[in-house]
């Protein structure tokens, strides 16, 4: 589908970045049940324009309409979550010390009250592979908004009817909910990407994709005279560790399992299972396995870069295939996996444990069970790592080691299909994410877009109100020390 979107001028992406600076302050100053109910508007108009919305998702990207469809109730289920959240307000993190004269630090303690609040206006750069949830409506957006911050979404190429449409419906809903004007926008164009991730008025960006792209606009962030917080979700390969006695077990349903997973949405998938480890006597059953029929990728530059990066897994001398292949390189890809040894990969870990993101799969057979924790330690870090393994295996300290380096981790469960919930993490160790302490996916996504503020010594009237002693709405708050509703 070729689009007739230019690239945003700089005349308008300086009314972009005027109009976010200038809704900032009113959005922040909404109460959360009126922002709320803002998101609650977004979901309904994005459910109620799912047709067209799915129509031109299609076109855009070769993802099914069942996949773009599940995708989208995912991401109206997100922002009512979000909603949710706004409602309980113990997102605020809320903390008041009354003053105290006798505290035992010794001297007295200051009244202090101290709250989470919004940022400011917040860049996202939109995914390739998720047009709805990791784009124009998706995590970041929904966060940034519930969090009080304007967005401003950077569409990415290979979707930008799409953003555009989203964008048209999101600024629908925003008006019916009466949200100050210009608090979500979409820019194109890698020119204006950068442009407003340098601008003194963007206080945060988000980005999902590529490590090369991710660390270039991490350190752009960084290098501005003011720095700001850059949430980069990069590469991850997403290791899967299978001891001999859940091979022995069931061998032939883990193989199954991991091909599926593997081959989700042709292997575009952030947590895809990229690596495969197992005993060697495991390989019958994934020889077995029957390739989906080919899918064509997202887009050109996707294609070629899956083929570019498989080509070099290909020419290494220390892998071999195991399945498919002679269709491997073609337009659209058939599903292939590769195997080398442990020994080999402990010989080159960063040539052989990269990303390729598509349908190829590296599996790493061992002969030593000892030797899953020594290719556990060379692991950059991973936005997951997962062990099929039995209750009595001694598994313990692969567990500890693979803690330190992923974000989530699995036991007898498959990596893809991330769960939006209130305990769910997305996010890892560098290169995974920049960030391994917040994640992209779940309720606490809201705190990237926010930063605690302390007010100490003020009179009632002058706090805000969730700070009062009276406080207009009831919301959890650690009063000196203990959790209380008030």
């Amino acid at each position: 589908m070729n689009s007739t979107i230019e690239d945003t001028r700089t005349e308008e992406l300086e009314q972009v970045l005027s109009a976010a600076a200038t809704a900032a302050d009113p959005w922040a100053a909404t109460p959360a049940r009126n922002r709320a109910a803002a998101l609650r508007a977004i979901a309904d108009h994005l459910d109620g324009a799912a047709d067209t919305l799915i129509d031109l998702g299609t076109r855009e990207t070769f993802l099914p309409e069942a996949r773009l469809r599940g995708e989208l109730k995912r991401t109206t289920f997100q922002l009512r979550l979000f909603a949710e959240v706004l409602d309980d307000g113990s997102y605020q993190d809320i903390r008041i010390d009354t003053a105290d004269e006798q505290w035992p630090m010794g001297a007295p303690r200051p009244d202090l009250r101290r709250v989470l609040e919004p940022v400011g206006p917040v860049l996202v750069f939109a995914a390739s592979n998720f047009p709805f949830a990791f784009s124009g409506a998706g995590g970041d957006t929904a966060a940034a908004l519930a969090a009080g911050c304007p967005v401003i979404l950077k569409a990415h190429p290979g979707h930008p009817e799409l953003s555009v449409a989203t964008a048209v419906v999101i600024q629908a809903a925003l008006r019916d909910a009466d949200a100050p004007s210009g608090l979500y926008s979409v820019i194109f164009g890698l020119d204006a990407g950068r442009a407003a991730l340098v601008d003194p008025r963007v206080q945060a960006g988000s980005f999902t994709g590529s490590i090369a792209a991710g660390r270039a606009l991490f350190d752009l962030a960084n290098a501005r005279e003011t720095p700001i917080p850059f949430f980069a979700e990069m590469g991850s390969v997403n290791p899967t560790f299978v001891t001999r006695a859940a091979a022995h077990a069931r061998g032939a349903d883990i193989a199954s399992g991991f091909f599926a997973s593997m081959t989700a949405s042709s292997g575009q998938l952030c947590t895809k299972p990229g690596v495969l480890v197992v005993p060697e006597d495991m390989l019958v059953h994934l020889r077995s396995q029957t390739p989906p029929p080919p899918s064509p990728l997202l887009n050109d530059g996707i294609q070629e870069g899956y083929v570019r990066s498989l080509q070099e897994l290909v020419s290494h001398p220390g892998v071999a295939p195991l399945l498919g292949g002679e269709k491997a390189f073609s337009d659209p890809p058939e599903a292939t996996l590769l195997v080398t040894s442990i020994g080999d990969v402990l010989g080159d870990p960063s040539g052989l444990l990269a990303e390729r993101f598509g349908p190829a799969a590296l599996v790493v057979t061992y002969q030593d069970e000892g030797d899953l924790l020594r290719l556990a330690r060379v692991l950059e870090g991973q936005l997951t790592a997962s062990i099929h393994g039995e209750d009595d295996d001694d598994v313990q300290d692969l567990i500890r080691e693979l803690a330190k380096r992923a974000g989530r981790l699995l036991w007898n469960q498959w990596p893809t299909g991330v769960s939006v919930t209130y305990a769910q993490h997305h996010g890892g160790p560098y290169p995974a994410t920049t960030q391994a302490g917040t994640t992209s996916v779940g309720t606490a996504a809201i705190l990237r877009f926010l930063r605690p503020v302390a007010y100490q010594g003020f009179p009632q009237s002058r706090l805000p109100g969730v700070l009062r002693d009276d406080a207009p709405t009831p919301v959890q708050r650690m009063l000196n020390g203990k959790l209380v509703s008030a």
